[in-house]
């Protein structure tokens, strides 16, 4: 990957004034290992204007430092890179076919369960402006407050009802206008929204599957109706039509002629909205040899052949319809099409403003007015996405019907100039125009329009205008300050940046906009105040704490030694990390950006390393606990960048394992093209105290890393997508010696898939369980998928034996051996336990379809936490089973 892609996940666009000199970095902030990028180099173009520093101050390596953080435009990358190999971890070796989750969900349902309870312990407010950590790594201060996890979808009515649909926590709903959030969905088998809808009659319609990164790891399991949503929930038998839309993702739902439009990662589709039985019908797709069944569908590219975004429909007469086609990196089928003479056509004249040719159409997104007599619409440029490093928006248009002519009502540099945060060349309104849409008009003026991309833009008077109400932070404006006393300086608070869904709806006979988007559910009056600059003044986090659909990746747990309790802490997709003492009623983030793997020390839970993406490291040894005054002396800040020269190189997974030797917690091991390994714990203050004790080689990347008594195992992929895939074990020692490859034939035991986790006894550091991700052959085309999930070694992984037995076919992530020698496993449905001396599996405990990422016990020994991708950190006293 390019340098510029790796960086803080939030923090991602101030750097570039740096490499501008408008930024004064002090020396002493870039020596001794100390990250002065993202929050230093990012925030502190507003600091240094504050200070009156001037730009002569800033020495060549201090810039050099600054540069080394700067950002071009990057972030998109990272999260199209991110999502990639989270579903290359699932797909590899080739193309999973359609139900492969559907029925590990059923096999699953099946377990006989251990019994015991399942503790949230992260539903509880999550603060990213906590005042009690504004270091130097942290966003804290940047005006979003309260977050949870990534929304993708938002529903709602007149009567006070909300919906929020998650990437990977499912549909919540509020009863209240947004607050006091309970589960509706918890019974399905896939808990990533793609789209909500209220239709006419009030019924509340969930496609389910998130297509904004188009990573086949979120996919869903069709189309659901609850006809009540004010009360009950959703459940398998509320799905409408067969498994037709089984294993898509679902983009937008529309209503038109009696009928319910899709438009699915595998065409556009239709069912009648009266009689909710029978299949779906097959309306269009552009290239169906792809499809399921086809005689293509087995090539590496089907799952990109047949991506559709949206559907208008003509207001005069519901038969005429526009589909908006393609893929958002360009293919030859991408375009707009209607039916004409009984066939679909592209449409190539008669747009306007709008382009038409495939290289400038890609991501789409219509919008219309409750009349009908204003339709508008995003689109974002393929060609744009391989060519301008500013942005990849084509515009934002306006017209009187779908079938245009379209006017241009907006652009990437008009937007900017609208009171935007994104100002900087490589980092302007739309970098993410592929990830980040949304748009709603006012039901009560066909003018009054709002527009999502990485910011929430409104417009009173069609789109001549623009405000950026919803700017991305507040770092870059003069009422910003990191004064720990306020949220965000004199700003008002602001959304958490890329937004996704939005619905406007009424409570209390007032008409509220709420939008999703990476940091949860917000609102604020559709009419609402502005200041000076545009930026709204009302904006309210809905994120109270009673919804939990935060995305982890990792989770660490030590001793509280000021509250006699434990520390939980986490890295999570956006939102930083969070840190959970044992006396919190608010959890604080005092990490920022993209949080990965997380290391806490057991006897001491504010001694923390934190990995941003690609084995970016930082640590501290007091929570990252900071007023700020780290910004006039540098000394102050008390975390540190400690990252192995893979991240420099590129050459690290984005999200790297990470993990600490079981008898020694200051022995530790980190994985990209090189196993590392460093023994002075949390006082370690530079990257250069690693020492790499193994080359797994060229091309070739660690997927997991353990270590007991100084015995190391490392995995690794290497082509780690379907195109060449291979995967294979090293160990060898931490002081360098013995290393060697593990024979594993393609065609052997182990399944020639993604190899996600070790776990070793602690007795007996030969003894070694393997998890393994993805699906057997039974659903994956490829060379050696094999079958199993959870394989054992007993001679330092020399040979394996599968132990899978009845486990249910489905990606393993994480495996643990409790202390009473039973083994833990998380998978992408949930956890399943195995009891000492017992051959077959059980359900542990009972958690929605979500997956859990990783597995840990705490400090006792006894009590198991799972971090898991869409619904927080869950905790269950193991001691008992088995």
């Amino acid at each position: 990957m390019p340098e510029q892609t790796r960086r803080r996940r939030w923090l991602t666009i101030c750097a570039i004034t740096a490499t501008a000199g408008l930024v004064a970095i002090p020396t002493s902030a870039a020596s001794g290992g100390r990250h002065t990028s993202p929050f230093g180099a990012r925030a502190q173009a507003q600091l240094a204007a504050e200070r009156e520093h001037s730009a002569g101050d800033v020495t060549s390596d201090a810039k050099a430092k600054a540069d080394e953080g700067g950002d071009d435009g990057g972030e998109a990358d990272e999260i199209a890179e991110g999502a990639d190999q989270y579903a290359e971890a699932r797909t590899a070796p080739g193309v999973v076919a359609p139900g492969a989750y559907g029925a590990a969900w059923q096999s699953l349902s099946k377990l006989p369960s251990t019994g015991g309870h399942w503790q949230n312990i992260t539903d509880l407010p999550y603060n990213s402006d906590d005042p009690r950590y504004r270091d130097i790594d942290s966003n804290s201060s940047g005006g979003a407050g309260n977050v949870t996890g990534r929304m993708a979808a938002m529903a709602a009515d007149d009567d006070g009802y909300v919906y929020a649909g998650s990437a990977g926590g499912g549909v919540w709903r509020s009863r209240s206008g947004g607050g006091h959030w309970q589960p509706i969905s918890d019974s399905l088998s896939s808990q990533a929204t793609g789209a909500l809808a209220v239709d006419g009659g009030g019924r509340l319609w969930l496609g389910t599957g998130e297509a904004n990164t188009n990573a086949d790891a979120y996919l869903g399991s069709g189309v659901y109706v609850l006809a009540g949503p004010h009360h009950g929930a959703f459940s398998s038998r509320s799905r409408v039509g067969g498994d037709q839309l089984e294993s898509t993702t679902i983009r937008q739902l529309r209503f038109g002629g009696g009928k319910v439009w899709a438009a699915t990662s595998e065409g556009v589709w239709s069912h009648s909205t009266k009689k909710l039985s029978g299949a779906w019908k097959l309306e269009f797709a552009p290239n169906p040899d792809y499809l399921p069944g086809g005689s293509k569908a087995k090539d590496a590219s089907a799952a990109y052949k047949n991506i559709t975004n949206d559907i208008a429909f003509d207001p005069k007469d519901p038969s005429k319809v526009v589909l908006a086609v393609g893929w958002r990196s360009g293919d030859d089928y991408n375009g707009f099409y209607t039916k004409t003479g009984g066939s679909w056509q592209r449409i190539s004249s008669g747009f306007g403003d709008m382009p038409t040719d495939p290289d400038n159409v890609g991501t789409v997104t219509f919008a219309h007015s409750a009349g009908g007599s204003r339709f508008y619409a995003i689109d974002q440029s393929p060609e744009q996405l391989a060519t301008n490093p500013d942005s990849n928006l084509e515009g934002v248009y306006s017209a009187a019907s779908p079938f245009g002519p379209w006017k241009k009502v907006a652009d990437y540099k008009q937007l900017a100039a609208d009171g935007s945060a994104l100002t900087d060349a490589g980092y302007m309104p739309g970098v993410q125009a592929w990830y980040n849409q949304f748009l709603t008009v006012d039901p009560a003026n066909p003018k009054h329009v709002y527009l999502g991309l990485e910011e929430v833009f409104e417009s009173k008077d069609g789109g001549a205008d623009w405000s950026a109400v919803g700017p991305y932070w507040n770092f870059p404006f003069p009422c910003w300050s990191i004064d720990p006393s306020k949220q965000t300086g004199d700003c008002s608070q602001t959304t958490h940046p890329d937004q996704h869904g939005v619905a406007i709806g009424r409570y209390h006979g007032r008409s509220f906009v709420y939008v999703g988007n990476d940091g949860g559910a917000y609102r604020r009056p559709v009419n609402g105040s502005q200041d000076s600059s545009g930026h709204a003044t009302d904006w309210a986090s809905l994120n109270d704490g009673s919804i939990d659909t935060l995305q982890y990746y990792s989770v660490g747990i030590g001793k509280d030694l000021d509250h006699h309790g434990v520390s939980v802490t986490g890295g999570l997709q956006d939102n930083g990390q969070s840190m959970l003492r044992s006396n919190d009623k608010v959890m604080g983030s005092n990490f920022g950006g993209d949080g990965g793997d997380t290391l806490a020390d057991p006897a001491n839970g504010c001694n923390i390393a934190q990995e941003y993406v690609y084995l970016s490291v930082q640590v501290t040894q007091n929570c990252a606990v900071n007023d700020g005054s780290w910004v006039n002396d540098p000394s102050k800040a008390t975390s540190y960048n400690v990252a192995p020269a893979d991240n420099a190189t590129g050459e690290a997974r984005f999200i790297a394992p990470l993990a600490a030797d079981l008898k020694n917690s200051s022995a530790w091991v980190a994985g990209g093209r090189h196993v590392w390994v460093q023994s002075h714990g949390y006082a370690i203050r530079s990257g250069s105290e690693w020492k790499s004790v193994y080359d797994l080689g060229a091309g070739r990347t660690a997927t997991a890393v353990a270590a007991s008594g100084g015995k190391v195992y490392a995995a690794w992929c290497g082509p780690c997508n379907e195109e060449g895939f291979a995967r294979g074990i090293s160990v060898g020692n931490a002081d360098g010696t013995g290393w060697h490859d593990i024979s594993l034939p393609v065609d052997g035991n182990v399944p020639n898939r993604y190899l996600s986790g070790f776990a070793i006894d602690p007795k007996n550091a030969d003894h070694v369980f393997l998890a393994v991700n993805g699906f057997s052959r039974h659903w994956t085309e490829g060379p050696g998928a094999g079958l199993g999930h959870v394989f054992e070694s007993t001679d330092g992984g020399t040979t394996w034996k599968d132990i899978s037995a009845n486990l249910p076919d489905v990606p393993t992530n994480s495996a643990v051996v409790t202390a009473n020698g039973g083994l833990a496993v998380g998978t992408d449905l949930g956890v399943v336990y195995r009891a000492p001396g017992q051959a077959k599996w059980q359900r542990l405990g009972s958690l929605p379809a979500v997956a859990v990422l990783q597995l840990k016990l705490g400090p006792d020994g006894s009590t198991l936490y799972a971090a898991s991708h869409g619904r927080g950190i869950y905790t269950l006293r193991v001691r008992d089973h088995g």
